[in-house]
């Protein structure tokens, strides 16, 4: 079988949209989800018999099930889970209130967790799948301002390692995506919030981090579309990557850090 279905999460803009175009281009089905699905169907312009589109919020485990329900009556297979669906909660860590760190945590890593949970029985029946889990370079690397939206992909990450180990002896294949900054909609109010306590020793500095977040909306070096095209032809690979970092500056992050943990590991051997 050549022609696979996708699942995917957040496709209502951004690369979740891009990879719902790409994969029907590419000949295969797919189930895109959104908790916003106005003009979702007729934006992606796609056969009825390749297409169906579901609203879904991922904080909702009920939801979440009812959606893979739907999909399974209607393809009758999941091949491809691709956990997209994400917001980015910026600013200085004692500025953003608790319950905001908590939606952080409730879409980032509890979503992505309720999806996964809805589709991985039938991927282990199939003894067959991929889980695609759109993170971030800054699920390896935490900078001032991002404090708790790396927190989120930290975990996810966290969690994806180990769920692959789990799931690979069943057949089924796990591919962590770290993009750097992408020229989406990610950055915009309203996907990104920051937060609004005003804390007088911090006020310069998130000045200064509000006034880049605005000038780099838009005008990130990556191509998203790019991005879409790696993924959808890593998925239809026999032995896809199980991580794959995209953009110059991601790949410059992340090889610091390496450089960073390799030095404090041997500083830390040196004391032991």
């Amino acid at each position: 079988m050549t022609e696979k279905v996708w699942f995917i999460t957040g496709a209502g803009r951004g690369l979740g949209h891009l990879l719902s175009r790409d994969a029907l281009r590419a000949g295969d089905k797919v189930v895109a989800t959104s908790r916003s699905v106005d003009g979702l169907a007729e934006s992606l312009s796609a056969p009825d018999d390749s297409l169906l589109v579901l609203p879904l919020d991922v904080t909702d485990a009920r939801a979440a099930s009812a959606a893979h329900d739907a999909a399974m009556e209607v393809f009758g297979r999941i091949d491809i889970l691709v956990n997209n669906a994400g917001r980015a909660q910026l600013g200085w860590f004692e500025t953003i209130p608790e319950e905001d760190v908590r939606r952080q945590f409730e879409i980032n890593l509890f979503g992505a967790m309720n999806v996964a949970r809805a589709v991985l029985p039938t991927m282990r029946r199939q003894r067959s799948g991929l889980v695609v889990t759109i993170s971030s370079v800054n699920g390896l690397v935490s900078n001032p301002g991002g404090s708790v939206y790396s927190a989120s992909k930290f975990a996810l990450e966290g969690w994806m390692e180990g769920l692959a180990e789990e799931i690979a002896p069943l057949g089924v294949r796990s591919l962590i995506v770290e993009p750097g900054m992408m020229r989406t909609n990610f950055l915009d109010p309203s996907t990104a919030r920051q937060g609004d306590m005003d804390i007088a020793d911090y006020a310069e500095a998130v000045a200064g981090f509000r006034t880049f977040i605005a000038e780099a909306n838009g005008a990130q070096q990556n191509d998203p579309a790019a991005l879409s095209a790696l993924i959808v032809s890593e998925a239809s690979s026999p032995d896809p990557a199980r991580r794959l970092l995209f953009g110059a500056d991601a790949h410059e992050w992340a090889s610091a850090k390496c450089r960073q943990l390799t030095a404090e590991i041997d500083a830390s051997s040196a004391r032991a």
